[in-house]
């Protein structure tokens, strides 16, 4: 009998509903590194990711076909055994486009109403002012890189509030509530607009490190800057140049070239950067919006159809 065996913890009602979609599958619900591995190399289907997955589950014999990865990136599965193997991958991506969009949110309003600085004063029992007039989001522009769920349900929320929307995305395709979209030629013409610019890009060999030097140069003066896609998309060296020498007003960053960030490290004492550690996505509801997304698959997949949502495309690797 064909195996599904499953990572994340599902209540049992979470359970019947993936036995209900796949008549003749069984379920075996386990954390990777307590199952026994013999149920790795009998799985037909993967609900999410292990190393030991690539090394007890791609074996010559493997009757593998899919694996629906928990989290929305990618970037850290072999996608040269999978692809040789001819196993599909889709992804979670759309679980976290509420709760990101959020925190997005509060990171700009941390900057442009003062709320980081007030907090720190809080903290001292200082009763401080900034001093001068604060700005608004109301009219200014932000730059989206990366429009994808996350990055079109962002734009809905900014164009709420008045904000002018740019995109950036590489096919260039239009989307709802984006004023003017570029595909990635037009990056630094973007970047040159935005007085925010969000990146949300998934990391790629294409991305790594695409927030160089240069790009940063084409940042407006006195940008702020907001990270919630990968932390390699970014030369943290670059980053903290333009910071330094005030090209950027403002970063706040949820992800970094290395994670857990040092404690050591020079962003942490720096008056203008607001750092979370990796926790954007982070939302009560992803396990529910999470296994719609694998039923909705897995009952195109036991009717021999195609996976409808997220499936990864190993030419982009996303």
């Amino acid at each position: 009998m064909a195996k599904i065996v499953c990572f994340p913890s599902l209540s049992e009602a979470q359970q019947q509903q993936i036995l209900k979609s796949a008549p003749g599958y069984t379920l075996k619900v386990g954390k990777a590194k307590e199952l026994d591995p013999a149920e790795l190399k009998e799985a037909e289907i993967i609900l999410g990711w292990s190393p030991l997955v690539a090394e007890y589950a791609l074996h010559v014999d493997s009757p593998l076909k899919w694996i629906q990865v928990w989290s929305a990136g990618v970037d850290n599965l072999p996608f040269a055994k999978l692809e040789h193997k001819n196993i599909q991958v889709t992804s979670a991506n759309g679980v976290h486009a509420i709760p990101i969009t959020e925190i997005i949110l509060g990171m700009m309003l941390s900057h442009s109403r003062w709320l980081r600085q007030a907090m720190l004063y809080q903290q001292q029992a200082e009763w401080k002012n900034p001093g001068k007039a604060l700005p608004e989001l109301y009219g200014k522009t932000a730059v989206i890189v990366g429009v994808g769920e996350i990055g079109t349900e962002t734009a809905r929320v900014l164009k709420a509030l008045g904000m002018r929307t740019i995109g950036v995305r590489r096919s260039g395709k239009d989307a709802p509530n984006v004023d003017q979209m570029y595909d990635m030629s037009g990056l630094y013409e973007a970047l040159s607009q935005g007085d925010y610019v969000i990146n949300i890009l998934p990391l790629t060999d294409d991305t790594r490190h695409i927030y160089n030097q240069n790009a940063f140069d084409h940042f407006k003066a006195d940008a702020c800057f907001v990270n919630v896609g990968r932390g390699p998309s970014v030369s943290t060296e670059a980053l903290m140049n333009a910071l330094h020498n005030k090209k950027l007003a403002f970063a706040a960053l949820d992800v970094f070239e290395e994670e857990p960030l040092p404690s050591d490290h020079p962003l942490w004492s720096m008056d203008n950067v607001l750092i979370t550690p990796h926790i954007a996505g982070s939302t009560e509801h992803y396990t529910e919006r999470a296994l719609q997304i694998f039923i909705k698959n897995l009952e195109a997949y036991v009717s021999g159809k195609t996976l409808p949502l997220n499936l990864v495309d190993y030419s982009h690797k996303y």
